[in-house]
Parts: C-alpha cells; sequence; structure tokens
C-alpha cells in the first residue's frame, strides 16, 4: 500500500511539472475590483463576468486578471475587435 501512493505521489510531482496536461475547462471566483466585486467564470471556452464592461465587449479587466493568474490552464481570450467605424 504504502509503495502504491509513493508512486502516486512521485507521478503527480511529474504532471504538475508539466504544465501543458492540465487545462480547466470551468472556473469560477469572485474578483474584487476597484469598485466591487465581480464575478468571473469559464466554462470550456467561454468567460464571463458580471461587470458592466463585458456586457459590451465580452472582455475585462477581471477576466484578464484571471486569465494571467492561471496561465497556461486556461485558453487566451481573444482581443476585442475595434467597434469604431472605419470611415
Amino acid at each position: 500500500m504504502q509503495s502504491s501512493i509513493i508512486g502516486k505521489i512521485e507521478k503527480a510531482r511529474r504532471y504538475a511539472a508539466e504544465p501543458d496536461r492540465i487545462r480547466l475547462d470551468g472556473v469560477s471566483a469572485t474578483v474584487r475590483g476597484d469598485n466591487g466585486e465581480h464575478q468571473v467564470a469559464l466554462s470550456g471556452d467561454d468567460w464571463s463576468c458580471t461587470c458592466g464592461f463585458f456586457a459590451e465587449w465580452s472582455i475585462c479587466s477581471h477576466t484578464m486578471a484571471l486569465e494571467r493568474a492561471l496561465a497556461g490552464l486556461v485558453p487566451a481570450q481573444p482581443l476585442p475587435v475595434s467597434r469604431a467605424s472605419g470611415g
């Protein structure tokens, strides 16, 4: 029994040392911003946030902060295309 656990611990260390083995497909967090708390979530490749900026742009400082904190474990968000008219 003990050797089985030791083997699992060693395997876990190896997996943790190779971050490309791990991808979070869902996570939720509360991000405390300058103007209050916001609920940020990732479901598959879809991000969401309760802030007003995210509602318009589908990206915000709260989702980008969580993406940075979990770098390599969650998919990168595409940056929005400018909505300004091109004349």
